[in-house]
């Protein structure tokens, strides 16, 4: 699957959104990425964890990991289709860890997946998490990465998409200067 292809389902099931929209940060932007647009469609989400499966289908993994939410989903069917157990972290006091009984074998060889990179936060914290049991993290498998190019893990990272989403302060965007009015987010259609 390549990234035209993956860009296709996104947009298809409206997860890449263009507009004018306002971000949590308070800047502006002419795309947004709602995740849960695909992911509430078990044939997509399907599809493309197959697909992050296959870039890591010989580096012996033995565990995937994805941070709650949507790492949830993922790691699941990643984990499937390696056919290996997945597990994921939740936070708790603002750190992110493993409950529920969930534990990692000391030299356990981990895929860390996650579905959209900004600034890479939540995957440092995963990382970290798996590195306190003694796993051993061999790759990051990512949905999309809309970081530019800019996070870097120290390990293989494979993205089936990458944006270079552009973001404008309120005085200086252009669809403000425009006056082209917020996009709501969400779906719009169908």
């Amino acid at each position: 699957m390549n990234e035209q292809e993956v860009m296709k389902i996104l947009e298809e099931t409206q997860a890449v959104l263009h507009g004018h929209f306002l971000l949590t940060s308070g800047l502006h932007s002419p795309m947004y990425v709602e995740k849960f647009n695909v992911l509430q469609h078990p044939k997509y989400t399907e599809a493309l964890c197959k697909e992050l499966a296959v870039r890591y289908i010989n580096d012996n993994v033995e565990l995937v990991v994805g941070p709650m939410t949507g790492g949830i989903l993922l790691a699941h069917e990643v984990g499937k289709n390696l056919g290996t157990r997945a597990i994921f972290t939740e936070r708790e006091n603002g750190k992110m860890v493993f409950k529920r009984g969930f534990h990692i074998e000391p030299g356990t060889r981990v895929l860390v997946v996650e579905d959209i990179v900004t600034t890479g936060g939540s995957v440092f914290e995963v990382l970290s998490a798996v590195k306190e049991q003694g796993g051993l993290p061999v790759g990051i498998g990512l949905l999309v990465d809309r970081s530019g190019g800019k996070v870097d893990f120290g390990i293989r990272t494979e993205a089936l998409l990458h944006l270079n989403v552009e973001t404008f302060k309120e005085e200086d965007c252009p669809l403000c200067a425009k006056n082209i009015p917020f996009t709501k987010r969400g779906r719009t259609g169908k």
